[in-house]
C-alpha cells in the first residue's frame, strides 16, 4: 500500500480522538534542532498569542485486535486496515515540517498484536525524531493502556505532552462496552506519568540540566452519551484525576454513534450541547475556585442545558448576590455571571486606583447583559435584586438560539468552556 493511501485512512481514522491540544510545553530551538515548541493549543487551535497552529494527527495503525462497541476501528468492523512503520511517520513528520505544514505530531494507535507491541513502535517514533533528525518541534504521544512502565517513561522523555485515554466514567461501563480494557490498565500509568511530572519539575528546580519529563503534562478523554453516567459521575471523576493524578486537561467528547451494537444507545445526534456544558463546568473547576458538589448533586445530577454551569449556580444561590464590585475580593468576583478570571483580575487592579463606574466595567470587559443582575456599583444596584427568580431566568435566557448556536465543526462545539 502506497503511503499516500496509507495516510488518507489512518488521518481519517483519528478524527475521533478530541485530546490532541496542549500548551504549556517550551521546547528552546539551538543551531542544530530543526524547529521548536512554544506555549499554545496544536491541531487547529489557538495559541495564547493568537496563532493558529496544526499538527499531523495520525494513528499508527487502525489494525486493532480489541472490539470496543463504540469504536470504528473494532476488530469486527470491516473497514480497510493500514499501519505505518516507525519509519514511515518519522519521514512524513520531517517532510511536514520542512515544508511548513504542521508544528508537531499527535501520534495514536490501535492495538496491533499487544500494547507493549504497539507503544514500542510508537515510543520508537519519538525516539528517533529527538535523537536521530534532532527534531525539536511538538510531540504529543497516547499511552496505550497495559503498556510496561519502562516504556511509559520513554515516552515521557521524548514527548511534550502524553495522554490516556479513559474513555468511560465508569468501571461498569467500560467491563460492559470494552471488555478487553481494564480499569486498572488505565490509572496505573496515568499514576506513573503523574509521579514522573512531579519528580521532574523537583529535579528541575535543582538543576536545570535535569531531563524534562512530559513538560506539557498529561491528558485524558472520555466519550460522553455512549453510556448512562450523569454529569456528576462524569464531573466527580474528572475532579479526582485532576487531584490525585496530575492531570492538565480532561476532554470530553460527545459520542457518534459509528457502529450499530446492542449495547449502544440510540441517539439522534451527538450531544454536542451537553460536551460544552461539560467543559464549561470543568472550566469552573479548574480556574473559578467551584467544586463539583457545588456544581451538581445526586438530587441534581445534570447540567441544566439551557444556562452556563455558573449561571445556573447564581440562580440556585440568590443569598450570595448582589456582590459589591468595588469591595469583593478576587474569588467572590469570579462567582459573578458575566465575569471572567481576565476581567476579575482587571477589576482588582483598577481598584488600587479609583473607584469603578458602571462603564469603567464595560470598559474592563465584564458582561454587563449577564453580571448586571449579580452587582451593585459604590452600593447603586443595576437591576432590583428583590425580582422573581423565574422572571430573573426568562430575561437571562439565551436569545437567538443561545449556547445551541454554538458553531459546529468536525462533530465539536467550538471554543469549549470559554465562558463568563
Amino acid at each position: 500500500m502506497e503511503t499516500l493511501e496509507k495516510l488518507q485512512i489512518l488521518s481519517g481514522a483519528a478524527r475521533y480522538d478530541a485530546s490532541c491540544a496542549s500548551s504549556g510545553s517550551r521546547r528552546e530551538n539551538t543551531a542544530c534542532v530543526i524547529g521548536n515548541t512554544s506555549r499554545g493549543g496544536i491541531c487547529h487551535s489557538w495559541s495564547d498569542d493568537g496563532r493558529c497552529i496544526s499538527l499531523l494527527k495520525i494513528l499508527l495503525s487502525n489494525d486493532c485486535v480489541y472490539d470496543c462497541a463504540y469504536c470504528v476501528n473494532r476488530s469486527s468492523n470491516s473497514v480497510p486496515r493500514a499501519s505505518f512503520t516507525a519509519r514511515e511517520v518519522v519521514d512524513l513528520t520531517m517532510e511536514f515540517y520542512r515544508r511548513n505544514y504542521i508544528e508537531g505530531l499527535f501520534l495514536s494507535s490501535a492495538v496491533m498484536q499487544s500494547p507493549d507491541q504497539t507503544m514500542e513502535r510508537m515510543v520508537t517514533v519519538a525516539e528517533t525524531l529527538r535523537l536521530e533528525e534532532r527534531f525539536g518541534g511538538y510531540i504529543h504521544l497516547k499511552i496505550i493502556p497495559g503498556s510496561s512502565s519502562e516504556l511509559v517513561r520513554r515516552a515521557g522523555l521524548h514527548a511534550d505532552r502524553i495522554s490516556v485515554n479513559i474513555e468511560l466514567p465508569s468501571h461498569d461501563s467500560l467491563k460492559r462496552l470494552a471488555p478487553q480494557k481494564g480499569k486498572q490498565a488505565i490509572i496505573e500509568p496515568m499514576s506513573l506519568i503523574g509521579k514522573e511530572i512531579r519528580h521532574s519539575l523537583v529535579e528541575r528546580r535543582t538543576s536545570r540540566c535535569a531531563p524534562r519529563f512530559a513538560p506539557a503534562g498529561q491528558s485524558t478523554q472520555m466519550i460522553i452519551g455512549a453510556s448512562p453516567e450523569s454529569d456528576f459521575q462524569i464531573l466527580r471523576l474528572s475532579e479526582g484525576l485532576y487531584r490525585k493524578m496530575s492531570l492538565k486537561r480532561v476532554y470530553y467528547s460527545a459520542f457518534v454513534p459509528v457502529n450499530e451494537d446492542s449495547r449502544l444507545p440510540v441517539l439522534a445526534a451527538p450531544p454536542l450541547l451537553r460536551e460544552h456544558r461539560l467543559y464549561q463546568a470543568d472550566w469552573l473547576l479548574r480556574f473559578y475556585g467551584f467544586s463539583v458538589s457545588e456544581i451538581l448533586s445526586d438530587d441534581a445530577p445534570n447540567l441544566d442545558e439551557s444556562f452556563d454551569p455558573k449561571t445556573a449556580w447564581a440562580l440556585r444561590h440568590p443569598e450570595f448576590f448582589p456582590v459589591e464590585i468595588n469591595r469583593a475580593d478576587y474569588a467572590t468576583l469570579l462567582r459573578v455571571p458575566g465575569i471572567g478570571v481576565t476581567s476579575a483580575r482587571r477589576i482588582v487592579a483598577a481598584r488600587r486606583f479609583s473607584v469603578i463606574t458602571p462603564e469603567g466595567l464595560k470598559k474592563i470587559g465584564v458582561v454587563m447583559k449577564r453580571a448586571r443582575y449579580f452587582i451593585t456599583c459604590s452600593g447603586r444596584p443595576f437591576e432590583k435584586t428583590d425580582r422573581q427568580p423565574a422572571l430573573l431566568r426568562s430575561r437571562l435566557l439565551p436569545g437567538d438560539g443561545g449556547a445551541a448556536a454554538v458553531t459546529e465543526q468536525s462533530g465539536q462545539l467550538l471554543l469549549p468552556g470559554l465562558f463568563v
